[in-house]
């Protein structure tokens, strides 16, 4: 059960820095289904600071989020940024910047473009002892959830291999020192945070480029044994669906098309009625069927919101709850 903003009876109080159009469209939206306490916003246009404070119950904006860190008391800041001039994410300074003066803080992906960013935030934050948390809502996917579930449940029996499809191009190889060419590049983490999330940490990677389009044909080995293909479709119709991961065990399987569509194919299911080649039907037994979830959207409910069906809103209390339980983040 989702508890609303107003019902919380703890809060955090929070700063804001962004006022982007995805931090419009989805971040600022999921405090409603979370305990904050949006104190402030900062942004270097001052008509979208003022603008978004205004539409979504800030108390004050600033144009500089240095300003707005020191006059502030705040428990977390949220960050949603884009990437600077050479083609950088934006987040690192800031992120320090935000632990220098006491705050949490979750940001939006990617966090930064270098390892050696990623090593100097993670040394802030245990320097300031706060925890810090990266968006990547696909850890929070109702569907991967329950794909998780199946797996630790022991209902596929042991994952034996995975292949996961994504639309993402890879940049032309001419353009391997071109930060900007990677930006998009970046969105990477989105099917390697889930598949980090249902396998555990990759140990070996291969690919091939596939085409002039960018396509790419990988192989994952997992710690654990497990291979994953990953099929980046570059090229692909912008109106085909985007994403679709399926995880094989021991006779058994699970689909997720879409990320909203998921088919659970049980074990001991059979096909039809007889043996092979004698059976007049294709339906077998009811009770090791595949099992087929997907939602409705006739209602105005929470389950068929993009908020919560992409993993915005979980994502989001999920954090806030680890702050006011002070626990660490151990997704994102």
């Amino acid at each position: 059960m989702i508890e609303f903003n107003f019902e919380a009876r703890r809060k955090l109080r929070a700063g804001f820095v962004g006022a982007g159009l995805h931090a419009y469209r989805n971040i600022y939206p999921a405090f409603r289904y979370a305990p904050v306490d949006l104190l402030a916003i900062a942004d270097h246009h001052p008509e979208k600071a003022s603008a978004f404070a205004r539409l979504f119950g800030a108390e004050r904006w600033y144009t500089n989020h240095a300003e707005m860190l020191e006059r502030e008391k705040l428990d977390a800041v949220f960050l949603c940024l884009n990437f600077d001039a050479d083609g950088f994410p934006r987040y690192p300074p800031v992120v320090v910047d935000a632990l220098a003066a006491g705050c949490h803080v979750w940001m939006e992906k990617p966090p930064a473009a270098t390892t050696s960013e990623v090593e100097e935030m993670m040394r802030a934050a245990e320097s300031a002892g706060r925890y810090v948390a990266v968006g990547y809502k696909k850890m929070f996917l109702p569907t991967y959830e329950r794909v998780g579930e199946l797996i630790r449940g022991g209902q596929l029996g042991r994952v034996t291999s995975a292949s996961m499809r994504y639309r993402l191009a890879l940049p032309a190889a001419a353009q391997r020192d071109n930060h900007k060419a990677w930006t998009g590049f970046m969105d990477l983490c989105h099917p390697a945070s889930a598949l980090h999330m249902l396998l555990g940490p990759t140990e070996e990677v291969t690919f091939r480029r596939t085409g002039s389009a960018g396509g790419v044909g990988a192989l994952l080995r997992h710690e654990s044994g497990v291979v994953t293909t990953l099929h980046l479709t570059g090229g692909q119709a912008q109106t085909s669906p985007l994403e679709r991961l399926e995880i094989v065990g021991e006779g058994a399987n699970v689909v997720v098309e879409n990320c909203a569509r998921l088919i659970h194919y049980r074990s001991g299911g059979a096909v039809g009625t007889a043996g092979y080649g004698r059976s007049p039907t294709f339906l077998g037994p009811d009770s090791t069927a595949p099992v087929i979830w997907e939602p409705e959207f006739s209602l105005g409910q929470l389950y068929n919101n993009s908020l919560f069906l992409e993993g915005y809103a979980q994502q989001i209390r999920y954090f806030c709850d680890c702050v006011l339980e002070n626990a660490a983040p151990t997704r994102g």
